[in-house]
């Protein structure tokens, strides 16, 4: 399949509650051990995608997917044409990840991140 789904979050007004609300629910390991206090989810299934979990940037908390892609200009170009619009252009998190996002036109927030 082209563009897998390939992370999820969960960000909130209290990271660390969700951490621990997620933890408890479905047994996940969540490493919060890092500046941010964003927890990194592993399974330890070796099934599934990874994903994170944290202190929302903005109010209100949200989900979101992140999509892998390999021109993240061209696929924020692709979604405006097609009604959506461009919420973060391509930022880099220097030694972590390239990603953009974008709210689709019902204003859904999706991820993309540069594979």
């Amino acid at each position: 399949m082209p563009n897998p789904v390939v992370h999820f979050e969960i960000l909130g007004k209290d990271g660390t509650r969700l951490q621990d609300f997620y933890r408890n629910v479905f047994e996940w390991h969540v490493n919060a051990d890092n500046p941010m206090n964003y927890g990194e989810v592993d399974t330890h299934t070796g099934r599934g995608i990874g994903g994170g979990i944290g202190p929302a940037q903005q109010e209100p908390g949200h989900v979101t997917v992140y999509v892998q892609v390999d021109d993240l200009d061209a696929y924020l170009k692709k979604a405006e044409s097609l009604g959506g619009k461009t919420l973060m252009p391509p930022t880099e998190i220097p030694g972590v990840v390239t990603m953009a996002m974008f709210a689709d036109p019902e204003g859904n927030v999706i991820g993309m991140i540069k594979g």
